[in-house]
């Protein structure tokens, strides 16, 4: 402790005179730690509940990439085929199935096993004909709802936000991310709009006011 606060005294000692008159310099030592870019791993302890991964099965849990939903309220495709569709066991074989371009989300092909897909995504595997919608069940956990081919050429999105871009441009951000140019004058915040996903374009929407039926999906 005394060659510690020595070390600090010749150290303030050292430290030029115009910086000790400085209004802002307290004369303390000050360590930082500098950032060191993004975390990429994620502790199953710490990964979301409604995964529902085994607590006893391994100290790590896949952690989402970036993408269009967030990383406690989405599905990372290694989890629906490993651990909902039973397609795989291991994740050498979810990397197999995926690199083989099999599995697409709203219509595109999703090599990365980590992609976060989300609600009202539509999950479409071409090899075995099956197309899911991921919906919520009542305990607030992603369940892969079987649809028809004709259900999946569309989705759902709930509109965040509507504004205006440059030259005045005015289009809708959606929960997934999305950014709609020129929606119908009608649309506003918190309104849904059926997106047809091989256009992206607005097919209809519905109006959020008393009477609709709705999915709750966040809050208290």
């Amino acid at each position: 402790l005394a060659q510690g606060s020595n070390w600090a005294q010749a150290t303030l000692a050292n430290t030029p005179s115009f910086l000790r008159k400085h209004p802002h310099f307290s004369g303390a030592l000050r360590f930082e730690a500098m950032a060191r870019g993004t975390i990429k791993h994620l502790k199953r302890m710490f990964a979301p509940s409604h995964w529902m991964l085994d607590k006893l099965k391994g100290r790590w849990a896949p952690k989402p990439s970036a993408g269009p939903h967030k990383l406690r309220e989405c599905l990372p495709l290694i989890v629906m085929l490993r651990e909902r569709l039973k397609y795989a066991l291991t994740y050498r074989e979810v990397k197999m199935i995926v690199m083989q371009r099999l599995i697409k989300v709203d219509g595109k092909v999703r090599t990365d096993m980590f992609y976060p897909a989300g609600f009202m995504d539509v999950i479409q595997i071409d090899k075995t004909k099956e197309n899911f919608r991921l919906l919520y069940d009542t305990k607030s956990r992603f369940t892969l709802h079987k649809i028809s081919k004709e259900e999946a050429t569309y989705k759902l999105c709930r509109v965040k936000r509507v504004t205006r871009g440059p030259k005045g441009t005015p289009y809708a951000v959606t929960h997934d991310g999305r950014t709609l140019r020129y929606p119908d004058p009608d649309v506003k915040a918190h309104d849904t709009v059926r997106l047809d996903l091989s256009t992206g374009k607005i097919l209809d929407h519905v109006k959020f006011e008393p009477g609709n039926t709705v999915m709750i999906r966040g809050g208290n």
